[in-house]
């Protein structure tokens, strides 16, 4: 064995090392949302970049299609809240914003074209703390729309995911 085709099969046992850890683990990337239904509509009053990222969220990460009449889904999502909002987080010594707590609160309900609840009333609720500087204000309001745009996605995911675990679970049954 030559001295190369020994170091590059070093290279690659280095290299596969951590793989197989993760493998080894139970780690699995997240994929595809399963969910029981074929079309969804989304409804109630959900800000039109959630709208977006909800649409997005359930094309590419589920077998759905969107309806734009609730009248053609299996799904009705009801979206019955969406605030955004940011608090003070902390000031520095000369009194000013030193830092800000972004949050977003999510209200939704899911219900089938029977009417049958699938998740009653929830509420998801998400928050991220962020420096703040007075010399970057610009940069900063960018920041912030970053932030909430990313905070948004993740949320519509998680929806997507508690509607699919409810979904899945037995409904209990009232004696």
């Amino acid at each position: 064995m030559s001295v190369n085709s020994l170091r590059r099969t070093m290279l690659g046992l280095i290299a596969a090392a951590p793989l197989s850890g993760l493998i080894a683990c139970g780690y699995r990337l997240r994929g595809m949302v399963d969910l029981s239904f074929k079309v969804i509509a989304i409804t109630g009053s959900p800000s039109p970049p959630l709208r977006a990222d909800l649409q997005t969220a359930i094309l590419t990460g589920t077998d759905a299609k969107v309806a734009l009449n609730p009248k053609d889904a299996d799904l009705i999502l009801e979206i019955t809240n969406d605030v955004n909002g940011r608090e003070i987080l902390a000031y520095n010594s000369n009194g000013q914003v030193s830092a800000y707590r972004l949050n977003i609160r999510v209200g939704f309900r899911a219900f089938d074209m029977a009417g049958a609840e699938v998740v009653p009333e929830a509420e998801i609720y998400m928050t991220r703390d962020m420096d703040f500087s007075v010399t970057t204000v610009l940069a900063t309001d960018v920041q912030i729309q970053q932030f909430l745009g990313l905070m948004r996605r993740d949320l519509a995911i998680q929806i997507l995911r508690r509607v699919s675990a409810a979904a899945k679970s037995p409904q209990s049954r009232a004696f």
